[in-house]
């Protein structure tokens, strides 16, 4: 139970990879973290690209940095609708300049992007996005995990173990 007494949020909006949202979320309950989702609207289900269903906890607007250690973005095509929502861009912004950790995997870096914190980072990301990371101001690896400091990326799937396994450690120093 590295992470009892951590909270963490994770974002979900429709389409999202169904492994990148429930895998860290179980990771992260497994080390004893509390792990709340928040999508654009509370008590909503979402359903993800193979149809794995997300009930959120809150809506974004109701979600307040302060109360949370860590958040999480997936990836999938719910990152092009999460990047929207300018609370959530905020909520973002919060997070990198409190230096919190934030976790983000494959085409999750479309909401670090449109949150303007990547100038200056290290990151990885789907292949697919390198060219927008890249335009964003950051420094893109061919890794399965890249940390730079409290930001933890990652590319897909295959590479979750290695993803969760570095997001956990910096939760844990933080």
């Amino acid at each position: 139970m590295r992470l009892k007494g951590k909270k963490v949020v994770s974002l979900v909006h429709h389409d999202f990879e169904d492994l990148e949202l429930w895998y860290p979320i179980l990771r992260l309950r497994e080390e004893g973290a509390v792990v709340d989702l928040a999508g654009e609207k509370a008590e909503e289900e979402y359903i993800g690209k193979y149809g794995v269903p997300a009930k959120s906890d809150y809506s974004y607007s109701d979600i307040k940095g302060e109360e949370y250690d860590a958040i999480l973005v997936p990836g999938g095509w719910a990152p092009d609708k999460i990047r929207r929502f300018p609370e959530v861009l905020s909520l973002l912004q919060h997070f990198e300049e409190n230096k919190k950790p934030i976790g983000q995997i494959c085409h999750a870096g479309w909401v670090l992007i449109s949150a303007k914190i990547l100038q200056g980072k290290k990151v990885t990301s789907t292949p697919g996005i390198r060219d927008d990371m890249e335009n964003a101001g950051a420094t893109w690896y061919d890794e399965a995990v890249v940390v730079d400091g409290h930001l933890v990326s990652s590319r897909r799937p295959p590479d979750l173990p290695d993803y969760m396994r570095e997001f956990v450690k910096v939760i844990e120093q933080k």
